[in-house]
């Protein structure tokens, strides 16, 4: 038996999980619990009573079940006359409905959220992950019972009808409006820091205009909208981390800024609070507004380059999504109408134009047609289909129309699964800037008890006035050891990597990459396009009869192939124009579906295609043309016999050819140390003959997307770091599963989009480059962490006031904020260092 129940008090995808595992441990019940609309779909061998599920989800959390509302049970009575659309067979179609965001440091495991914020453990913002979409529809804004699936007039009042849903992609909005934000503080920093660092030049022209006590209301007046708008977010993430107690970087951000831009304002307002060592020659008290505002627009620019790599990372699925087309054509009662993605159910026959995307999953139920099938296999050649054979979503219908029947629609499509397998590949890393966090996790908290304890000494042990000295000192530690350095620590190192890696064809999408390919110590590898040139060419030509010519049997072929549109015979002709060879006028030419073609040349009749077609025209082939040929096909090469009246005279060898540069970077991979491995969708002889040419360590063939994906897995389990080198959509899954994917620049975009680092040159030496260039720019990072560190080791007990019963030594916080600059500096120029680091 089966109830519906309605739950409450799930907020996230892991209060789901948390309630549909409580549920499926009572013995005889299987659930399953979706979070948009709430419910539970139980099945029991036996009625198991309300108040024991409840008792279950007690243990599990603060959930409740109920009976779910009468308007959403089934009825015997529904009616059968039309189509019912499929359910999905998971709830992959309702999660999609709404947003769905996570963390990027993943600070809560697979926990998600269904709105827009910053994560309550590490302050991020949180990261939409890209969902599809349904169909945009079209109402009228002043009669919305008017809707149509594309733009139009009103045929009420005539007015443009307006999409019902706002196309506003979630992540480029927050994006915007922090790049808006970071312009706002640029704008009003600016000043202020010219304005402060004046004091540096003789003379100081800006004392002739006014005095510097009026500098200082200036300088107030800018940091408002900084301190107040545009960074006001990580004062609030820093108060979130307090009361949670989960200290960040926002903690040291929020306290050292906040309290650096109110001591400014309390020195404005009351400078006779402050002793004469922290006063100007005017008689003002430094203020730091400077240091207060330069820092939370640091800060802010490092989240709008955190939002921007997010945006990139996503785009993968993005570019998937496209493949999808938003209308198709449906024969109803005979008739064609095209209609809207949403309104196509199991059974319904569809209408394949040619040069059309197909819709849905199904097979062709009147017609054939060639399929170019790259977007999913990954293979070059495209595919001859006829009646009965099945048809994918997002492949490309060549120059026949066609006839489909569905089979599978929304979730349920191969396209929609790997868009779901990349989806999931990607929110499962973590970003390089952890190790930044982690740092700060243990430093946050011990800064801040050093600058109470700081305030505790001074408050009794200081001279008078104890309290403002205890004050001062307390903020110099805090603005000393505010994380500025330690924030640019990653970011710096990699974009100067980044940089360094455009230079030499190796485009890299975000930092997580450049650890990971450190670590890596397998490399598995696509075949087409990546080894090989990824499209069908002539490899050769034979001739096995002594009256015909190498030319003269290439004469005939493409002669024959010049009215096929075949993607072979284009390989041919291409082979025949680079070598001047002329095209004849064929007479009765025919194309046989499966076989090859036919024709007559000067009387004489030809055939160009497999056995089988020389079997259908008569033409016989003597045992020695039968040897080479099998010999040429035991190696994954595509060959066409050509007969001339009733012999088999000669035949053509077609093959996607290995790049040149293949064979040198797997050895030098191979020299490293690395272990490299082919997955491939073709068929088991042409990787076995690739694989032996290359000399790798083992391949695989016949693998579909999720077979690659599952593969690299298996290596993930035993400890390996695995990278992964592809250019199709076949390998999208497979690329973004690896701890680092690979993309030759002249495959698929959404090879590109799904991997972390592209080849421009598809070229697999780039590899080894990617893989030097990662030594060298964690290295700097970690350089730099210690440089940042290694200032506040120094720094923090000066501050302090150490040296004051010495020496009587303190550091006034402009100096304290003069030091945090120079470790900041360095940082820099440490990073600035990679532009002349050698990679080759």
């Amino acid at each position: 038996m089966e109830h519906t129940y309605k739950i409450t008090g799930m907020s996230c995808n892991g209060c789901r999980t948390s309630a549909e595992k409580a549920l499926n441990n009572i013995n005889g019940v299987s659930a399953e619990v979706t979070l948009d609309p709430p419910r539970a779909v139980v099945k029991m061998k036996e009625h198991v009573p309300i108040e024991k599920l409840q008792e279950a989800l007690n243990v599990a959390g603060h959930y409740t079940i109920a009976p779910h509302d009468a308007e959403n049970t089934k009825s015997c009575c529904s009616s059968h006359d039309k189509p019912q659309p499929a359910k999905p067979k998971n709830n992959q179609a309702e999660k999609n409905a709404s947003g769905v965001f996570y963390c990027p440091m993943h600070c809560e495991g697979d926990k998600t959220y269904d709105k827009a914020g910053s994560c309550p453990v590490c302050g991020m913002d949180l990261v939409q992950a890209p969902s599809a979409k349904k169909a945009t529809k079209y109402t009228c804004p002043m009669h919305p019972e008017i809707v149509r699936d594309e733009p139009g007039a009103c045929p009420i009042c005539g007015m443009d009808l307006v999409p019902m849903e706002p196309d506003v992609d979630e992540e480029d909005q927050a994006y915007t409006n922090l790049l808006r934000k970071l312009k706002i503080a640029i704008a009003f920093t600016l000043p202020i820091f010219l304005i402060a660092m004046s004091d540096m030049i003789p003379n100081n022209p800006l004392y002739k205009l006014m005095d510097l006590r009026y500098w200082n209301w200036v300088e107030f007046a800018l940091s408002i909208p900084v301190v107040f708008y545009a960074a006001w977010m990580f004062f609030e993430r820093a108060w979130r981390s307090v009361i949670t107690w989960n200290l960040n970087m926002f903690t040291l951000v929020g306290i050292g800024s906040g309290i650096a831009w109110i001591f400014s304002l309390v020195a404005l307002l009351f400078p006779g609070l402050f002793p004469d060592e922290f006063k100007t020659h005017s008689g003002t008290v430094y203020v730091y507004f400077e240091a207060a505002t330069v820092i939370l627009t640091l800060v802010l620019l490092g989240q709008v380059m955190e939002a921007r790599a997010h945006g990139k990372t996503n785009s993968a699925i993005k570019e998937l999504l496209k493949l999808a087309p938003n209308k198709a054509i449906k024969i109803i009662d005979g008739q064609e109408k095209e209609v809207s993605i949403d309104d196509i159910h199991e059974g319904d026959l569809l209408r394949v134009k040619p040069g059309d995307k197909i819709p849905v999953d199904g097979s062709i139920h009147e017609g054939q047609a060639v399929i170019d099938e790259s977007m999913i296999s990954g293979e070059p050649i495209p595919l001859e289909k006829k009646k009965g054979d099945a048809v994918k979503a997002g492949t490309i219908n060549g120059n026949k129309s066609f006839v489909m029947v569905t089979e599978k629609i929304g979730s349920e499509t191969l396209l929609s699964q790997i868009i779901e397998m990349v989806n999931s590949a990607s929110r499962s890393k973590a970003p390089i800037q952890k190790v930044a966090d982690k740092i700060s996790g243990y430093f946050v908290p011990i800064v801040v008890g050093i600058s109470i304890l700081t305030f505790i000494i001074w408050a009794i042990y200081g001279p008078e006035p104890s309290y403002v000295y205890a004050l001062v000192n307390a903020i110099a530690v805090l603005i000393i050891a505010c994380p500025c350095a330690l924030g640019l620590a990653t970011p710096m190192s990699v974009m100067v990597g980044v940089g360094k890696g455009a230079q030499n064809g190796i485009l890299i999408k975000n930092a997580e990459s450049l650890e990971s390919m450190d670590k890596m110590d397998v490399v598995v590898i696509d075949k087409t396009g990546t080894v090989t040139e990824g499209k069908p060419s002539v490899e050769k030509i034979i001739s096995v009869d002594k009256n015909y010519s190498e030319d003269d049997i290439l004469e005939k072929i493409i002669s024959l192939n010049k009215n096929s549109e075949h993607p072979l015979a284009q390989a041919t002709l291409k082979y025949g124009e680079e070598k001047n060879i002329k095209i004849n006028a064929v007479e009765d030419f025919e194309a046989v579906t499966g076989k090859g073609v036919i024709g007559k040349l000067d009387g004489a009749a030809l055939a160009l295609g497999n056995a089988k077609l020389m079997e259908q025209v008569g033409a016989e082939i003597d045992a020695d043309l039968s040897q080479k040929v099998s010999a040429e096909q035991k190696q994954g090469k595509t060959v066409s016999y050509l007969s001339v009246g009733k012999k088999a005279v000669g035949f053509v060898v077609i093959s996607d050819k290995i790049k040149a540069s293949s064979k040198e970077a797997i050895q030098r991979l191979q020299a490293e140390g690395l272990e490299v491995i082919m997955f491939t969708g073709d068929n088991e002889d042409t990787a076995k003959a690739v694989s032996e040419t290359l000399g790798l360590n083992g391949y695989k063939a016949q693998m579909l997307p999720e077979d690659k994906q599952e593969e690299i897995k298996k290596l993930q389990a035993q400890g390996k770091k695995v990278a992964m080198a592809g250019d199709g959509i076949n390998d999208a899954p497979a690329l973004s599963q690896a701890d680092i994917g690979i993309a030759m620049g002249t495959g698929t975009d959404v090879a590109i989009e799904s991997a972390a680092i592209t080849l421009v040159k598809g070229d697999l030496n780039g590899i080894a480059k990617a893989k030097m260039l990662s030594h060298k720019v964690m290295s700097n990072i970690r350089q730099n962490l210690w440089f940042a560190l290694g200032y506040n080791v120094i720094g923090i007990p000066i501050a302090a006031g150490v040296l004051y019963p010495i020496f009587g030594l303190l550091l006034s916080p402009m100096i304290a904020a003069l030091a945090m600059s120079f470790s900041s500096v360095s940082v820099i120029l440490n990073a600035l260092r990679l532009r002349n680091a050698k990679i080759d």
